[in-house]
């Protein structure tokens, strides 16, 4: 309906850089539907639990999958819909018709990026030869009304009437123009809610799971204490050796009564437990900052620490303490 009317009025450029822009969307849209998410089977099933160690207070080691009958890695999540464990799941996307994980995330973010780009230029190109018409036919006529006829403005009228010409002379243009200028705030919004998420170092699936604890809190409900730096882990649970250059320094767990965990429980932590009131006290392990942070979502299997050296800290993260998603 578009290419019809406009491609005989653009240059060469403009036909160049619109091929691009046109081609990328569906080239994207393949690559995030058709990339494995993130499958989690028996063979990988070892290198994804050493993927993110886990934070003991969203994700918390010894968790079976009943359906895949593998324990959970950390930022792992069962798709009912693909009926399989998804490594690093950020939702199920319906546009996509594939979950949107650690194999694809980047895919994904590239498809909203590259058609936020193409609803806009497309609008702004109909708009502009729509408005070179309009002037042609109308040397009055401006694209703001009070700026036309010498600064003294014209009827809203008119002004209308001369829109409704520019739309009639190309209808198909006209209509799917407007369709782009509407659907692209939403196409930006969509990425820029994406891009927070990658910000804050949390998902769609974790952004979720804050909201909980944020209510538990609410409710007097969450406790928290210390994690020795040198714990040793259960390795029948949790990996010995994770990629990510952090481990975690509290424990956050709910009790029914509203009282701190009893000593008989054993859970895992060290010194008193402290009532958790809000979001931003509890630290995010998964958050590196926003440069690793996207690291991590287009080279998913980047090694932010020497394999051989021990679990420290071997890169400068940024703790900030702040709500999630």
């Amino acid at each position: 309906m578009y290419l019809p009317t406009v491609w005989p009025q653009l240059g060469a450029l403009q036909k160049t850089t619109g091929s691009i822009a046109i081609i990328l969307p569906y080239v994207f849209l393949y690559l995030a539907s058709f990339s494995d998410p993130g499958f989690i089977t028996p063979a990988n099933h070892a290198h994804e639990m050493a993927r993110y160690p886990f934070d003991y207070t969203v994700f918390h080691p010894g968790t079976e999958c009943h359906t895949c009958q593998l324990l959970k890695p950390a930022r792992s999540k069962h798709c009912s819909i693909c009926k399989r464990c998804i490594s690093k799941l950020d939702h199920h996307c319906i546009f996509i018709n594939n979950c949107v994980g650690v194999g694809n995330h980047h895919w994904f973010i590239l498809l909203l990026l590259s058609t936020a780009i193409l609803t806009l230029y497309g609008g702004v190109l109909g708009i502009h030869l729509m408005t070179s018409k309009m002037r042609a036919r109308f040397p009055y006529w401006t694209l703001l009304p009070w700026n036309a006829a010498g600064g003294r403005g014209i009827d809203l009228k008119q002004w209308l009437v001369c829109w409704g010409w520019g739309m009639q002379d190309g209808v198909s243009m006209g209509a799917v123009t407007l369709l782009t200028l509407m659907t692209t705030p939403l196409v930006w919004g969509l990425l820029g809610y994406h891009m927070w998420l990658i910000y804050c170092g949390t998902t769609t699936n974790e952004s979720m799971k804050w909201s909980d604890w944020q209510a538990e809190m609410d409710d007097g409900f969450a406790f928290k204490r210390r994690m020795p730096a040198d714990r040793v882990k259960n390795t029948r649970i949790e990996s010995a050796w994770t990629r990510w250059p952090a481990e975690t320094e509290q424990i956050v767990v709910r009790t029914e009564d509203g009282k701190p965990p009893r000593a008989d429980l054993h859970i895992p932590g060290v010194g008193e437990w402290e009532p958790a009131w809000r979001l931003k006290d509890i630290e995010n392990l998964y958050d590196l900052g926003f440069l690793d942070n996207l690291i991590d979502v287009f080279f998913p299997n980047y090694m932010f620490r020497d394999p051989q050296t021990p679990t420290i800290e071997g890169r400068a993260r940024r703790k900030r303490r702040r709500p999630r998603g």
